[in-house]
């Protein structure tokens, strides 16, 4: 009797064990997911859509006539520089967490390792995001659209003023010292700093936007003014290609900002509508603030509220509602007006 139970216990895990290694295959294999990974595909298209051509243009029309080539040279000529530096060792300092442990400041808190420098280990294969659901070549092709558009954003800072060669060599020497240990201090995840430390920045604000900004300032202000600013007039030569340039940087805005929740799903579709709101918002709010204050709207002004709506939405894209996402929006297209109008003016950047 002892002897048939035993065999009949066998014969149950014999049927019952190789479902449970299956069950077991199947949690612990990441499944790819078409729908995420289309999405994610379109986004990273978007958004080097925003750099080339929307801010070659976007600043190519502001600049004068005999800039312009020079203005979008430098765009089509940081973007590849950028794309082959985040091959070779980019993505590896901004997203390697080998070393890291949360709630412990160590070196790779600040500076992420070498073991994907090159891509090494890189397949068609390898698969990655939140739930480990789209291609990991489609993640570091979306990360590098990122890294490409933030030292780009910084030649209209030092516009008509540096040369090509030392353009090159500063975007190099700041990508990798500045923007790469910046991005893995604050996306990397557990052991990062700024992740450690709870900062936000659901899609670039502190890691592009205040990043290039801060740049730009020192850049500008350490090569100093045009020749003849502020006295020579230096007008915009073609506002109609600063302002195809904002509409391609608002339709490219999707795919940074919607991109970033890694997903097709309800927080990418939130922040693609906070992303309409607070840019409408920001360009009225530019476009009535200069009405009122100089008898009439221009071109660069509304052109100028769409970017100010876009950057000033960015880090909260993926936590903010709609109504919080329209006082963003007037709030940065009424106080960016009187900053880039009123403020620079009285401290007298050449920006």
């Amino acid at each position: 009797m002892t002897l048939r139970k035993f065999a009949g216990l066998g014969a149950l895990l014999s049927i019952v064990m190789p479902s449970l290694a299956l069950a077991a295959d199947e949690v612990a294999a990441p499944v790819l997911n078409s729908g995420d990974t289309a999405w994610m595909l379109t986004s990273t298209a978007l958004v080097l859509f925003m750099t080339i051509p929307g801010l070659a243009l976007f600043y190519g029309g502001m600049v004068r006539s005999k800039n312009i080539l020079s203005v979008m040279m430098q765009c089509f000529a940081i973007t590849g520089l950028i794309s082959i530096l985040w091959v070779i060792y980019g993505y590896s300092i901004a997203f390697d967490t080998t070393g890291m442990e949360q709630g412990v400041v160590n070196f790779n808190s600040f500076f992420g390792g070498m073991g994907k420098a090159f891509l090494a280990g890189v397949t068609p294969s390898s698969i990655t995001g939140p739930a480990a659901l789209f291609p990991e070549a489609v993640f570091i092709t979306f990360q590098m659209t990122f890294a490409i558009i933030t030292p780009a954003l910084i030649v209209g800072a030092f516009a008509e003023r540096m040369k090509f060669s030392a353009m090159l060599i500063f975007m190099g020497i700041w990508f990798t010292l500045v923007y790469a240990p910046i991005a893995h201090m604050v996306w990397s995840g557990n052991g990062g700093l700024m992740w450690d430390w709870g900062v936000l920045d659901f899609a670039g604000g502190t890691v592009v936007h205040i990043n290039a900004g801060i740049a730009g300032l020192v850049a500008c202000l350490v090569l100093g003014k045009r020749k003849g600013f502020p006295t020579t007039p230096m007008a915009p030569h073609n506002l109609g290609y600063t302002l195809m340039g904002a509409a391609m940087l608002w339709v490219g805005w999707f795919g940074f900002n919607a991109g970033s929740a890694a997903a097709a799903n309800g927080t990418a579709g939130m922040a693609m509508l906070v992303t309409q709101i607070a840019t409408a918002a920001a360009a009225l709010g530019w476009m009535f603030a200069e009405w009122v204050t100089h008898g009439k709207p221009s071109a660069l002004g509304i052109a100028s509220g769409v970017v100010a709506g876009l950057v000033a939405i960015t880090p909260a894209a993926g936590t903010v509602g709609p109504m919080g996402a329209l006082v963003i929006g007037l709030a940065a297209g009424v106080v960016c007006f009187f900053c880039a109008t009123t403020l620079k003016r009285k401290l007298g950047y050449d920006d």
